[in-house]
């Protein structure tokens, strides 16, 4: 039985607690000739999942309707019967956002149950075929208790730079909790508000794109789930902005966790939608993002041809990169990214010569310490398979230092992963660097 965080939601929403609504239920319960005695603990039970019985979840969606002033569903408030179609006289966007503003608002709370992980299969593609099929959101407009207006885009869009910042600087664990919150406690009111449909689109791509950092978060926290809950929401309201480029920003991130799940087919798959839906609105830094990671799937699966082609393709798209003039959130396309990722695909290909000008150029490309941590880890390792151990302690003990003070479980799994390839080379120097990667390891997440 899993807790119903849509109940828990709307009762927030309307401001309504827990003996309050066992008392309107009796209420409504006597109109309909029912004699009913409900409490706060039976409220309780329901908060944990327990379904009421007989026509007491209709009541309980009166009721909270009435305190909204709009129409509930039994699946809005979580009562729906599995395995049963959602009702189809609700609305799908708005249905939508009380449904992810439920998981804000359980997740920025500590009351999430335990991550079960990433779906696979139809449930892992049918968001992203919703997203590039029609029916569109011919209108987005909406009425709601407090009027939306301009600044209130440029606040979502202020928090996602801001939590980007501190997520590259101090890692997702850190972060996580904080943009969460956010989400909860402003982006929700947000896009329950009233605003027109011009409005409704900036306001939904500036809430999309918050979303996906939430879910960038979550994936460093290694909540994988989680996160790719969050990538769907993201891409939901990308798709409700009516901004394909976004979309496929949101496809991309999608495309990485896949790689991280070793899910390369999917990747693959999916980055090929991406490049296909977005077709024009698709960026240079993101094309040539999509294709490396392409590459890298190609290579996992023994496709030299394919990953070869991909990696002529993610190179001529990053020659076309123009500084101001890509979207905010391909700003994590720095120049050496495309490096380190195609060091990576042709590693995976055998080629270590190849990889290893790529890696160091991606080395010796200024980046923040987050992306020079991978680009060192990714470097340390041809090293190591070239037999160059004073070379290899050397970016293995920089890579230790520029980690430092970040929370983050996918560094985390670099620097374990370097530490074992050090200690099994017998190198030089590798114990002496394994205990300055231990030393970056001791303060527990």
């Amino acid at each position: 039985m899993q807790p119903n965080a849509l109940l828990d939601a709307l009762l927030a929403e309307a401001g309504m607690s827990r003996a309050g609504l066992a008392a309107y239920v009796n209420q409504a319960g006597r109109t309909r000739g029912l004699a009913l005695r409900y409490e706060h603990t039976a409220v309780t039970r329901w908060l944990k999942g327990q379904r009421p019985r007989g026509q007491v979840p209709d009541l309980i969606c009166e009721v909270i309707a009435g305190r909204l002033r709009r129409p509930l569903s039994l699946d809005d408030a979580g009562f729906g019967v599995p395995g049963q179609p959602a009702d189809p006289n609700g609305s799908p966007l708005s249905g939508f956002v009380d449904r992810a503003a439920a998981l804000w608002r359980s997740d920025g709370n500590g009351r999430q149950y335990p991550d079960e992980g990433a779906v696979t299969g139809t449930p892992a593609v049918i968001p992203v075929w919703e997203w590039e099929n029609p029916p569109e959101d011919a209108d987005v407009s909406r009425e709601g208790p407090t009027r939306v207006g301009p600044e209130h885009v440029e606040i979502l869009r202020a928090a996602r730079a801001h939590y980007e910042l501190m997520y590259r600087r101090a890692g997702g664990v850190a972060t996580r909790d904080r943009i969460v919150r956010f989400l909860g406690t402003e982006t929700a009111p947000m896009l329950r508000g009233s605003y027109s449909d011009d409005l409704g689109r900036s306001l939904h791509r500036a809430g999309g794109s918050l979303v996906a950092v939430a879910g960038i978060c979550a994936y460093d926290s290694d909540a994988h789930g989680l996160a790719q809950r969050y990538f769907h929401q993201a891409l939901r309201l990308a798709k409700a902005s009516g901004d394909r480029g976004l979309g496929a920003y949101v496809i991309a991130l999608i495309v990485n966790q896949c790689l991280h799940l070793r899910e390369f087919r999917q990747a693959v798959a999916f980055a090929e939608a991406a490049l296909r839906a977005a077709g024009r609105h698709t960026t240079p830094a993101l094309a040539a993002d999509l294709y490396a990671m392409q590459a890298k799937a190609y290579a996992q699966l023994g496709d030299t041809s394919a990953a070869l082609d991909c990696i002529r393709n993610a190179e001529a798209a990053a020659e076309r990169i123009r500084p101001g003039t890509e979207p905010d959130e391909t700003g994590y396309v720095q120049p050496g990214l495309v490096n380190v990722q195609v060091a990576e695909a042709l590693l995976g290909l055998g080629d270590l010569r190849a990889a290893r000008e790529q890696a160091s150029a991606a080395v010796g490309t200024p980046a923040h310490d987050r992306g020079r941590v991978h680009r060192l880890a990714m470097l340390c390792e041809i090293q190591l398979r070239q037999g160059e151990a004073d070379q290899a302690v050397a970016s293995a003990a920089e890579m230790a230092e520029r980690a430092k003070g970040m929370e983050s479980l996918r560094l985390r799994d670099r620097l374990r992963t370097v530490r074992e390839q050090l200690l099994t080379s017998g190198c030089s120097g590798a114990e002496e660097t394994a205990e300055l990667i231990d030393g970056a390891l001791r303060v527990p997440l």
